[in-house]
């Protein structure tokens, strides 16, 4: 794994979303990292009518998917990571943070204040 990626890349990636063409680089980080973290962002979504994923076939493909790595961090070392963390009050943008500093690999996000504040950021997304 050379990259985690944030939520909504990877939503990207298995919806095939027009908008991806914007990061053709993004194929040299393959097989994607994927934090639990996303999968229960996904959930939860689902669970409010912003998408509608099917647990745990939706997991369960991509645990298939060789374009896909899901890596998990132990709780207490992820936790660590993300107690300083006070620049979002978003869970799931902390943690997904923590994961990728607790691995050392860069997150691959849009989101502007993550791209400000985390130090392991894609590089191609720094001059976005």
């Amino acid at each position: 794994m050379s990259a985690l990626l944030d939520t909504h890349f990877l939503l990207w990636i298995v919806l095939d979303v027009p908008r991806l063409d914007e990061f053709p680089w993004l194929e040299r980080y393959r097989p994607w990292g994927i934090s639990p973290v996303s999968l229960l962002e996904i959930q939860f979504l689902a669970e409010v009518g912003r998408l509608e994923v099917h647990q745990p076939e939706f997991r369960d493909a991509l645990a298939r998917d060789p374009r896909f790595t899901l890596d998990e961090v132990p709780l207490v070392p992820l936790i660590e990571k993300a107690l300083p963390m006070s620049w979002t009050r978003d869970p799931f943008d902390r943690l997904l943070a923590a994961h990728s500093e607790a691995r050392r690999v860069p997150l691959a996000t849009l989101d502007r204040r993550m791209r400000d504040e985390h130090a392991l950021i894609v590089e191609e997304l720094r001059r976005v």
